[in-house]
């Protein structure tokens, strides 16, 4: 089975399966295709998919396009109801988490937070809705294949084996990838600044619990664009998609009750509750950013020049640097290593590197400290440096240096077979109806005509 999915590897072609889905029921006329078990295929699944892949140039090497993307949602929905048989579960945890890796991508691909909700119009949160329902059946169907391969066992021998039966113009070539390491700075809010933010939304407070309107007050100050445009509601969400600051006051909040000032990574906010639906709630919140002082940028810089320094004296390393003195959680305990959000490693090729680190890196050598530079990720300011911490350049692939490359197409070989073998076992023994106008299709597997 060649999973089409795997293919999404732009912006364009992943974004717009949450966008098309969110339009499809005022686009075209919906029906039921397909059941599978209890699951349904339906026509619109079908047609998002289509034109996510139209959208990137995809064409079908063998089969018509909409015929193997209809056969891949058959065999997920196979898997979905297999999964149900099974007891095999997946937690609103995992399915945020993988949201946020997938807004990771997108917004490193586009460049912000700001250009990607500015892009498609919509709020991240939004975007996360139109995608959370294909991104929990995309986690069971993962979950599923991983139960139905669990047993695979490869030996060095067969890796070797398999290594020699590729010719050697036919092997791949590996792209060149960069280990970069950061240190980050952000520049700091005066307590001036603060308490000028403080005040506002204290009047805003006010002016709610005298009878004005806080949807109508988010319209006209508020600073998130994602939201304020729809009078600051967020839409139903679960507590694992929310900072944890700011989940933690929204969800002690009783219906139509105005917060307390919050303060978090983006800002200070003020938050009132609109409704809670079991563990999801939707609230509208007014955001302001304070306002950074040039002195404070200058102050920002001046520091990481300083620990620069350091690290080129040898008086500390790159990672002990991150360690005690960069300013972001998600790094400096693993040595400053920026992680690959494709991957889930911290290697990457060249193209896939954050704009401003892509183009910090340009003039660096291995090992070198770039000069401070300014990046700004979620609409909020970071003054970074960087280091090159290991670079491979391209190269055909061999099984002394890309063992693991093999070693995983192996895997792979051994997996799509036992899939394959499972799929028709399965296909005898569940209910599947294909409606009639897709009777005459050239599916790869024959037993979804019954």
């Amino acid at each position: 089975m060649r999973n089409i999915f795997k293919k999404f590897n732009t912006l364009l072609a992943l974004i717009l399966i949450g966008v098309f889905s969110a339009n499809a029921q005022d686009n075209m006329v919906d029906k039921v295709i397909a059941v599978v078990g209890n699951q349904v295929v339906l026509k619109s699944d079908v047609e998002n998919r289509f034109l996510s892949l139209q959208a990137q140039g995809y064409t079908s090497g063998s089969v018509d396009l909409k015929t193997e993307i209809f056969e891949d949602l058959l065999i997920q929905q196979l898997m979905i109801a297999q999964a149900q048989v099974d007891s095999i579960e997946v937690t609103d945890q995992e399915v945020e988490e993988q949201l946020e890796r997938k807004m990771e991508m997108y917004i490193q691909r586009i460049g912000s937070k700001e250009k990607l909700e500015q892009y498609f119009n919509k709020s991240i949160l939004d975007m996360k809705n139109d995608l959370r329902d294909d991104t929990r059946d995309e986690r069971i169907k993962e979950k599923m294949q991983a139960e139905i391969t669990k047993n695979i066992h490869i030996t060095p021998a067969e890796v070797r084996e398999f290594y020699n039966s590729i010719p050697a113009d036919s092997l791949p070539t590996i792209p060149g990838e960069l280990q970069i390491q950061q240190l980050v700075k952000y520049p700091q809010v005066s307590d001036d600044e603060k308490d000028r933010i403080r005040t506002k939304l204290r009047e805003y407070r006010e002016r709610v619990a005298n009878g004005d309107s806080f949807a109508t007050l988010a319209v006209l100050y508020s600073e998130d664009p994602g939201s304020a445009q729809k009078g600051g509601e967020l839409g139903y969400t679960p507590r694992s998609s929310l900072v944890t600051e700011f989940a933690n006051v929204a969800f002690n909040l009783k219906t139509d009750k105005v917060s307390k000032i919050v303060e978090t990574e983006f800002g200070f906010h003020i938050i009132q509750l609109i409704d809670r639906k079991g563990e999801r709630i939707n609230v509208r919140h007014i955001l302001l950013k304070p306002q950074i002082e040039e002195e404070k940028r200058i102050a920002a810089t001046t520091k990481l020049d300083s620990i620069s320094d350091l690290i080129r004296e040898d008086k500390m390393d790159f990672a002990q640097a991150a360690f005690y003195f960069s300013d972001d959680k998600d790094t400096r305990n693993n040595g400053g290593l920026l992680v690959n959000p494709y991957t889930g490693a911290s290697k990457f090729e060249k193209d896939n590197l954050p704009p401003a680190v892509s183009k910090a890196i340009n003039e660096l050598k291995i090992n070198e400290i770039s000069s401070p530079f300014l990046d700004i990720t979620g609409g909020k300011e970071a003054y970074k440096v960087i280091r090159i911490k290991s670079e491979t350049k391209a190269h055909k692939a061999n099984l002394a240096d890309d063992w693991s490359i093999f070693e995983n197409m192996l895997t792979g070989e051994k997996q799509q077979k036992i899939l394959n073998k499972w799929i028709l076992e399965k296909q005898d023994k569940t209910y599947v109806h294909v409606d009639d106008s897709y009777k005459n299709s050239k599916f790869r597997f024959k037993g979804w005509i019954k």
